[in-house]
């Protein structure tokens, strides 16, 4: 009898407690108007999205793009250059003009609109699936080594602390510098980027595990006979999903970068497959014959970084009002307010 009683309180706290149930909490349909009412309330961080969504739409409608043009990114166009002069493109402003929008490639004459398009989606693809391998293997080991016993916690929080010290650059081009040539680039930088920089996910998902793991709806979760894993799917993830997204939308940008940077250094992405890093590689000795040749794949990647940045951060104050942004562009204290005060008497009504 007794046990039965303690089943149905602690069944009645899950149900008053539980983040699913909380109107406030993130997975419920206030939460959301609440965390869209916060990031509208950041013009900063509503320019980023506009700016990650036309960079995304630009990546997917490559091949229409080019199409419409009527070029590619890996034909050659040899009577386009000026051989005489070292292979600089014939014509102004790098060969503009209504064939080349934006001018054509020193020495082989290619289209430069549709590698950088094609940059795109190797550089936002890489990115994003790295940033997916990342948080799926953080969230799995730090909620295994939160709810495990002393020696789980201990293994795996050390094999943790093992990848954090790991110097990504230097992993990544021995990884890469021993690969056989045949296999996908983009793949494997992918799989390399993904594989080595998690473990800043995983101890972040490990502290906020430990934290959740004294709260009452989980200890009554724990009363009433629910295993550990149904714990961690129902009660736990809901209460990770807010700092889990902010460390993901920050992870996309550094991600970029490390791409960029190892196909900068002849290692990542190889040609004939455009990379915006890889584009910057051979546009080092062309900034004075040619300087569209690397402001373009830099200022493309410059503007792609900065976007993300800004809406990662702003992603992170709309999740987390308590903390104030740290690019304070765009989220004015009085529009804050205003934004969490509206969103409180909404909810209230």
């Amino acid at each position: 009898m007794s046990e039965a009683v303690t089943k149905a309180a602690a069944q009645a706290v899950i149900a008053a407690q539980a983040p699913g149930t909380d109107p406030a909490s993130v997975p419920g349909a206030s939460g959301a108007r609440q965390f869209w009412r916060r990031l509208r309330a950041q013009r900063a961080a509503l320019v980023a999205a506009v700016v990650v969504a036309l960079l995304v739409l630009v990546a997917l409608a490559a091949p229409l793009l080019t199409a419409i043009e009527g070029q590619d990114p890996t034909t050659y166009n040899p009577s386009l250059i000026d051989s005489a002069r070292g292979g600089v493109p014939v014509g102004p402003f790098g060969g503009i003009g209504s064939d080349h929008w934006l001018g054509v490639e020193p020495q082989t004459g290619r289209d430069l609109f549709a590698r950088l398009v094609h940059g795109a989606r190797v550089s936002l693809g890489v990115a994003l699936a790295a940033t997916v391998i990342q948080v799926a293997i953080g969230v799995t080991l730090g909620i295994a080594a939160a709810l495990g016993n002393r020696w789980v916690d201990q293994l795996l929080s050390r094999i943790t602390d093992i990848f954090v010290a790991l110097p990504l650059m230097i992993m990544s081009l021995a990884l890469l510098a021993i690969v056989p040539a045949s296999f996908p680039r983009p793949v494997l930088v992918t799989l390399v980027i993904g594989l080595i920089a998690w473990g800043n996910v995983a101890k972040v998902v490990r502290a906020q595990t430990l934290t959740l793991k004294g709260l009452d709806y989980v200890s009554a979760a724990r009363l009433s006979g629910w295993g550990t894993w149904r714990i961690a799917r129902r009660e736990l993830l809901p209460g990770l999903a807010a700092p889990v997204i902010t460390y993901a939308a920050l992870l996309v940008p550094q991600n970029i970068s490390v791409e960029a940077a190892l196909s900068f250094l002849g290692v990542g992405v190889k040609p004939p497959t455009p990379s915006w890093g890889q584009m910057l590689t051979a546009a080092d000795v062309w900034y004075q014959a040619a300087p569209q040749y690397l402001l373009l794949p830099a200022g493309a990647l410059f503007v792609t970084v900065l976007a993300l940045t800004v809406l990662g951060d702003g992603v992170r104050t709309a999740l987390d009002p308590r903390a104030a942004s740290r690019l304070r562009v765009g989220t004015g204290r009085r529009r804050e307010h205003r934004a969490d005060t509206a969103a409180e008497k909404e909810t209230s009504s």
